[in-house]
């Protein structure tokens, strides 16, 4: 039995042919063509040859070629190896030149040359006829205080309605609550008087100029009580004139004003009358006492009775107040009459206020329930008020 005999196999018994390999051989060369191969290795060497000891052939077909190049030359022609090296010579002299030490200058060109060189003068470059170049120009800031004009505008009015709020609040409350907010915060009189030095330039006329004019007048030597002076303008201008001026508000912002609250009482000396006596009081050294729009709290009746006290017999009272705020013109002049004045004239014509000019008389003796039934009639001016915004 054949050693792999098993039942189901059946082997060949023809032996398996070997396999060819896949990649051709290169056959063998036939004579012609290693002669061919000669043939062409000759002649590649023979113009090596020629090329190397430059033949007679190849040296008349070089000057043939370079007769026909001198009879039409080039459009472009491409430089020469003469020119490369002229080229290159001029190169090396010129790295030779630059690398020499610059030579010394004299002490004069090395001032020049130390000077600052001027600015170029920019020309401005002309526009198109069809286009405008509009260049924005940035806002203008102001030198004192840095700001642009938008800000001082939007400055100006937080500063007024400031003023308007101040403003209010001092004609509804009374002195007491006033002198007390002011006392606490020193800024709310100077933002005040700030505003309202703003607000009178508008005016046709300003009241306190108008009673500098007057009492410019009187003689000399004349005392004079300027009750609610704010920055005490009239002392300003009268006491160098020869006029004794005393100046009264609720805060003291400069040497010529005396801190008080002027409807409680003013320090200065005068007492009123006696019961049962009509007289002028007695103490007095004011001539002039002065209300320019400083009726202001809802107590300011108060003020004109301490005007009456310290005032002499025959005194002159003046009175500058808002015309909007008079709700009547003939209870306000009765009031003021019978805490003891007698009015001389009224002066309606400025469309912003009005002036008024008493005398001081001499009153009976009043009692507290009648003093309180006057001072109550204080809503004969009624509260200085502003259009919201």
């Amino acid at each position: 039995m054949p050693l792999f005999d098993v039942p189901g196999w059946t082997v060949n018994d023809e032996p398996v042919a070997e396999s060819s390999n896949t990649r051709k051989r290169k056959r063998p060369a036939s004579e012609s063509e290693t002669s061919l191969l000669l043939h062409s290795a000759e002649v590649n060497l023979e113009k090596l040859v020629r090329k190397l000891t430059g033949s007679k052939r190849g040296g008349k077909e070089r000057r043939e070629r370079a007769s026909r190049e001198e009879e039409s030359p080039p459009k472009n022609p491409l430089p020469t190896k003469s020119h490369k090296s002229k080229a290159s010579v001029d190169v090396v002299d010129k790295k030779k030149i630059i690398s020499h030490p610059m030579p010394l200058k004299s002490a004069a060109e090395r001032r020049e040359s130390s000077l600052r060189p001027t600015k170029k003068v920019k020309t401005k470059r002309e526009s198109s006829p069809f286009e405008e170049i509009q260049i924005d120009e940035p806002e203008e800031v102001s030198n004192s205080t840095g700001l642009t004009s938008l800000q001082k505008s939007m400055k100006q009015s937080l500063d007024g309605a400031r003023f308007r709020l101040i403003n209010e609040t001092l004609y509804k409350t009374d002195s007491h609550e006033a002198q007390h907010m002011m006392q606490e915060d020193p800024a709310v009189f100077s933002e005040y008087h700030n505003g309202f030095r703003h607000q009178v330039q508008s005016w046709p006329t300003n009241p306190v100029d108008h009673y500098v004019s007057s009492l410019s007048k009187y003689p000399p030597k004349t005392v004079i009580a300027d009750l609610g002076c704010g920055d005490a303008a009239i002392a300003h201008n009268l006491i160098p004139k020869g006029m004794t001026v005393v100046s009264f508000d609720l805060v003291s912002n400069n040497s010529f004003v005396v801190a008080a609250d002027i409807c409680t009482q003013v320090p200065l000396p005068g007492g009123e009358e006696k019961e049962g006596e009509k007289s002028g009081g007695t103490g007095q050294i004011v001539d002039v006492a002065v209300f320019s729009l400083s009726l202001m709290g809802t107590n300011w009746p108060n003020s004109v009775r301490e005007a009456w006290r310290i005032l002499r017999l025959d005194g002159d009272l003046k009175i500058a107040e808002v015309a909007s705020r008079f709700t009547d013109v003939e209870g306000f002049v009765s009031l003021i009459s019978s805490m003891g004045f007698r009015l001389k004239s009224k002066d309606s014509r400025n469309t912003h206020f009005t002036l008024f000019e008493f005398k001081k008389v001499a009153r009976k003796f009043l009692s507290s329930q009648k003093w309180d039934s006057i001072l109550s009639k204080g809503n004969v001016l009624k509260p200085c008020e502003y259009k919201r915004r």
